[in-house]
Order: C-alpha cells, then structure tokens, then sequence
C-alpha cells in the first residue's frame, strides 16, 4: 500500500539526522531516535514485552545495595 502511495514519488534527504541534538544543553533530557530495523515475532514480543530487540534488556530484579 505505502509502495503504491509513494509510485511516481521522488524525494531527497536534504539534512542528517542525528540520535541525539548537535548541541545539548547540560541537564536536559534527551531521547535518542530510535532506528526501525528487525522486530521480533508476535510471540517473542509478549514474552519479553517489546517487539524490538534493542529495548530487549535483562531484568536482574536487584537495585543498589541489594544483597
């Protein structure tokens, strides 16, 4: 569907861009964009509550000083 709306459609990438700001100011918050790529299967991603496998981190269910 997306092919078929964007047929006959050309467009440049004018600019790059980056994860996070050129220039970021110190104590502000920053999300880094996020590159779409591989996801996991339905069933891998209710197992591990993401269907992307960059946010796939292990849980050690521990904080600091825990013991």
């Amino acid at each position: 569907m997306y092919e078929e709306m964007m047929e006959g459609q050309s467009c440049k990438i004018t600019e790059i861009i980056t994860p996070l700001p050129a220039n970021p100011v110190v104590a502000m918050a920053y999300v880094p964009y996020q590159k779409y790529g591989e996801v996991y299967a339905a069933e891998k991603g209710l197992e591990t509550g993401t269907i992307f496998p960059e946010l796939d981190k292990p849980f050690l269910g521990a904080g600091r000083g825990a013991k």
